[in-house]
């Protein structure tokens, strides 16, 4: 059983950057790929970005390409996501959740499901 927590949310000003934390317990890290979602209450979840259980690989959805990064310190066995030039319209609850995962190949994890979740945190952008 992989446990996951999320922290560095908050509430910030537009153009500000962010770092987002997910540390994992309970697993051996590296067996797990990684994936970034947000979700605005009434709407569906979004995928962000996932990474391979290396580090590799990453990939990420066309509406956050270039102001979003996705790394992971297996030896902290942590993964994070960084968020640049906030705008009001990333103002979401944000997830990240692991699935066991060998491979390189990230992009198909965008619909995958996943085994693990954490339980959110809240990032709140003023204008």
């Amino acid at each position: 059983q992989v446990q996951l927590v999320e922290s560095g949310g908050g509430l910030v000003q537009a153009g500000a950057s962010l770092r987002l934390s997910c540390a994992a317990s309970g697993g051996t890290f590296s067996n797990y790929a990684m994936g970034w979602f947000r979700q605005v209450p009434g709407k569906d979840r979004e995928f962000i970005g996932s990474i391979s259980g290396s580090g590799g690989s990453t990939y990420f959805a066309d509406s956050v390409k270039g102001r979003f990064t996705i790394s992971r310190d297996n030896a902290k066995n942590t993964a994070y996501l960084q968020i640049n030039t906030l705008k009001p319209e990333d103002t979401a609850v944000y997830y990240c959740a692991a699935i066991r995962y060998s491979w390189e190949t990230v992009e198909i994890l965008r619909n995958a499901r996943y085994d693990y979740w954490g339980q959110g945190t809240q990032v709140t952008v003023s204008s």
